[in-house]
C-alpha cells in the first residue's frame, strides 16, 4: 500500500477489483487485465497523485531528518562531556548543540562535568548557558555532584552562578548533607560562606554536624562547631551529633564533640 493512496487488487478468478477492500466493479476474468491496463483505472490515477505528492513528502521528510540531525549533535555533546574533552564540547557547542542536553538518566553535561571535577569544562557550560540547576532523574543537581565528590573549585563555581543551596534530591539530601556527610570540609566551608545556616535542619530534623559526625568526619566536626554549629541540638529521635557517632563507634568524633559540650 502506498502512503496516501488506495491500493488496487483484483480477486483471483472473480474479476472483481477492489480499492482498500471496497469493490469498485465487476468484470469477466478475460476482461480484468484489460480493465487494469486502462488510463482509468484507480491505479493510474494513484500513480499521478503520487507524483504530485512527492515535493510535499519531501519536504515532511527533510524535518525529521533536521531533529535527528538535532539529536545527534547533542548526542555528542554528551559523550564528549563523559569523556572530559572540553576542545570538542567547545566545538560541538559552537555548532549550536544544546548545553542543557540530557542523557537517559537526566544528566547534564554540566553535572557530570561537576561530577568529574572537570573545572575548565564546568566553566565553558556555563558560559554557554548552562543552567546550574537542572537536576537529573534522581534530582541530584550540578551542586550535589561536585559537593558530594569534594571539587571545591567547582561548588564555588556554581554558588557564584545562583546554584540553588536549598534544593533537596529524591533522598531529602542537599548540597551540604552531601559535603558534610563526605567529609568534604572546604566544600562545606564554601557553602557556609553562600550563606547556609550552619545549624540548618535537613531531613528528619538532621544537622550538617550530625551528618559528618555519624561518618566520622573528624576534620568537618571540628570546622562546623568553629562555625558555630550546635552540639547540643537534636533530631526528631532526640539524638545528638554525639549520640549518633558513639553508635557508629566514632570514637575520635566522640571525644571532641563532648569536650565541645
Amino acid at each position: 500500500m502506498s502512503l496516501g493512496a488506495g491500493n488496487s487488487t483484483t480477486l483471483r478468478g472473480t474479476g472483481v477489483i477492489y480499492l482498500e477492500g471496497d469493490p469498485l466493479l465487476y468484470l469477466q476474468p478475460s476482461e480484468a487485465q484489460g480493465a487494469l491496463e486502462s488510463p482509468r483505472h484507480p491505479r493510474n490515477y494513484i500513480m499521478l497523485g503520487l507524483r504530485r505528492l512527492l515535493p510535499v513528502l519531501a519536504l515532511c521528510l527533510s524535518v525529521p531528518s533536521l531533529v535527528a540531525q538535532q539529536r545527534n549533535i547533542n548526542f555528542d555533546l554528551l559523550a564528549a562531556a563523559k569523556s572530559g574533552s572540553e576542545p570538542a564540547v567547545r566545538s560541538l557547542l559552537d555548532r549550536g548543540a544544546s548545553p542543557n542536553s540530557r542523557d537517559r538518566l537526566g544528566d547534564t553535561p554540566l553535572n557530570l562535568a561537576a561530577r568529574q571535577g572537570q573545572v575548565g569544562l564546568a566553566r565553558l557550560l556555563v558560559k554557554h548557558g548552562a543552567d546550574v540547576n537542572l537536576a537529573n532523574l534522581a534530582k541530584v543537581t550540578p551542586l550535589m555532584s561536585a559537593s558530594f565528590n569534594g571539587h571545591t573549585e567547582i561548588v564555588r563555581l556554581l554558588l557564584d552562578h545562583e546554584a540553588d543551596v536549598a534544593f533537596t534530591d529524591r533522598v531529602h539530601k542537599t548540597a551540604m548533607v552531601y559535603a558534610a556527610g563526605s567529609g568534604h570540609s572546604e566544600c562545606v566551608q564554601a557553602l557556609l560562606d553562600a550563606g547556609v545556616d550552619v545549624n540548618s535542619r535537613f531531613w528528619n530534623d538532621e544537622t550538617a554536624l550530625m551528618w559528618a559526625a555519624g561518618e566520622g568526619e573528624a576534620s568537618t566536626v571540628k570546622l562546623l562547631l568553629a562555625r558555630g554549629a550546635d552540639v547540643k541540638a537534636k533530631d526528631n529521635r532526640g539524638k545528638t551529633a554525639a549520640m549518633m557517632a558513639a553508635e557508629q563507634h566514632q570514637a575520635e568524633v566522640v571525644e571532641v564533640l563532648r569536650a565541645a559540650e
